[in-house]
């Protein structure tokens, strides 16, 4: 739709997905950041209608050319249907979490702004998926299904795992200031700040808070795209700031990867390695706690074949997460994975049914071991 010189658009999505999941046990000894589901209250069986890795997606923007710039705004809002996530009515605060009188909410992802052309390439500036990992999770082929279940499904979230955790640090959507080059013969590059993190998974002396972190994060990406080929590699950097000099950190990490795409088939992997990131989220159990950093890695591997309207595929992903030097041995995760097998049908051009099963193994570093699997029955509807 125009308006004078400007042009508005509109595209996002809606899946939902039916998802039962037989988690561990819950007389079995948890994993401390492990991603197999546990059993709750005697009851180890569970099921949900349900948002998938996605949820809900409505993204509104607005550009136009002006004095030889291009510039555009983009708003992006992500609801959920589970009603257990900020709820306004009396559903929030009662012992159970999924009960009647419950709401949606609604994640706002995306407010940013871009200006730039083609010969001076782009800078984007406001909140927006993160450049280290959005590759990964971007080309997962569970992003329009489920992949691994969050959790217990008696306690729904709005989204699921796909493969987060489990081949992947999570991207995030940052507040950053970001410029991306012009293409050179299919090549762009990214490089930017953003908003610094705090660290997650991490135990505070009593009586004290985390502070401020000090310096902004930094991040880059490489990019190639051809025909049938395309390959990216990204950096992110942060220095964390303790309670004393002594426990601050860095966190640094990469990732590499790509896809090929000969005729009906497809074959992608992406690997990453970190020191003082953490595994799952950014910055999750990425110290001990004293300043000592722990080093993670992991990869996802993916292939998929088309006949004609299907799509079948099956990924296998793994994160892992060492401990810091002279760390005691214990219940923290050392090794998160699973596979996924999934058939994926276009009903229309953008209409997709779907079906998927997903396997789940945590590890610890003790030795101890949690198991589960869900699987789920469901559609995605873009425009």
């Amino acid at each position: 739709m125009t308006a004078g010189d400007w042009k508005f658009t509109a595209n996002g999505n809606v899946n939902v997905h039916y998802i039962g999941s037989s988690c561990e046990d819950e007389a079995t000894p948890a994993v401390a950041g492990g991603l197999a589901c546990r059993g709750s209250a005697g009851e180890d069986r569970t099921s949900s209608i349900s948002n998938g890795l996605l949820p809900a997606a409505l993204a509104l923007g607005a550009s136009t050319t002006q004095n030889g710039y291009d510039i555009a705004v983009t708003f992006g809002f992500y609801p959920g249907i589970s009603t257990n996530d900020g709820s306004a009515n009396l559903q929030q605060g009662a012992g159970q979490t999924n009960t009647a009188l419950g709401s949606a909410s609604i994640d706002m992802r995306q407010v940013f702004l871009t200006f730039g052309n083609d010969n001076m390439g782009q800078f984007l500036m406001g909140r927006n998926i993160g450049l280290f990992g959005a590759d990964a999770i971007l080309n997962d082929m569970t992003l329009p299904g489920v992949g691994a279940g969050n959790g217990n499904y008696a306690t729904p979230s709005n989204t699921s795992l796909g493969s987060i955790g489990l081949g992947y640090i999570y991207t995030d959507w940052l507040a950053q200031i970001d410029y991306t080059t012009r293409d050179f013969g299919g090549f762009k590059f990214t490089f930017g700040i953003f908003d610094p993190l705090e660290p997650l998974g991490q135990a505070l002396p009593p009586g004290t808070t985390a502070p401020p972190e000090s310096a902004p994060g930094w991040h880059a990406k490489a990019a190639y795209k051809s025909d049938t080929f395309y390959f990216s590699a990204s950096l992110i950097s942060q220095k964390h700031n303790g309670v004393t000099d002594a426990s601050d950190f860095d966190s640094f990490g990469f990732d590499i990867g790509g896809k090929i795409t000969l005729g009906d088939a497809e074959f992608l992997a992406w690997y990453y390695q970190g020191e003082g990131l953490g595994t799952t989220a950014l910055f999750l159990f990425g110290s001990d706690g004293l300043g000592n950093e722990r080093d993670s890695d992991g990869f996802l591997a993916q292939f998929t074949y088309k006949f004609d309207k299907l799509k079948l595929g099956l990924n296998y992903g793994e994160s892992n997460l060492d401990l810091a030097t002279g760390e005691a041995i214990s219940a923290l995760v050392e090794k998160n994975q699973k596979y996924t097998i999934g058939a994926y049908y276009s009903l229309t051009d953008n209409l997709t049914l779907l079906g998927e099963f997903t396997d789940t193994n945590a590890q610890a570093h003790n030795g101890v071991e949690n198991d589960s699997s869900n699987f789920n029955l469901g559609a995605y509807l873009s425009f």
